[in-house]
């Protein structure tokens, strides 16, 4: 059984940093892309982040450019999203996801999800 489970969210103030964590289970997690999605209330789930499964290479939705970065340790089945300067408007539930297809923006392209972990940035 697939599982990804997402940990690390939490209220922090505009400015501060958080790290997002994400552990995989019942998939060999070496072969697939893994993303970071965030969804805020009455709006699109949207891309935030991407990486390919070797971990060489990465894509990140403009407006978190800069201020985030996502990683993956392939020994642990891990993929963390590191946080900068929140701001109020990153203010989403997050969520990692699984792809066959190397590591793209689009969630269609994603099979597997995680049920999310709540980020509050108040201003």
């Amino acid at each position: 059984q697939v599982q990804l489970v997402e940990s690390g969210g939490g209220l922090v103030q505009t400015g501060d940093s958080l790290r997002l964590s994400c552990e995989a289970s019942g998939l060999t997690f070496t072969t697939l892309g893994l993303g970071w999605f965030r969804q805020a209330p009455g709006k699109e789930r949207e891309f935030v982040a991407s990486i390919s499964a070797s971990g060489l290479t990465t894509q990140y939705a403009d407006i978190v450019k800069a201020r985030f970065t996502i990683s993956r340790d392939n020994g642990k089945n891990t993929v963390q999203l590191e946080m900068n300067r929140l701001r109020p408007e990153d203010t989403a539930v997050y969520y990692c996801a699984a792809t066959y297809k190397y590591y793209p923006k689009n969630r269609y392209d994603y099979a597997y999800w995680g049920r999310g972990t709540q980020v509050t940035v108040s201003s």
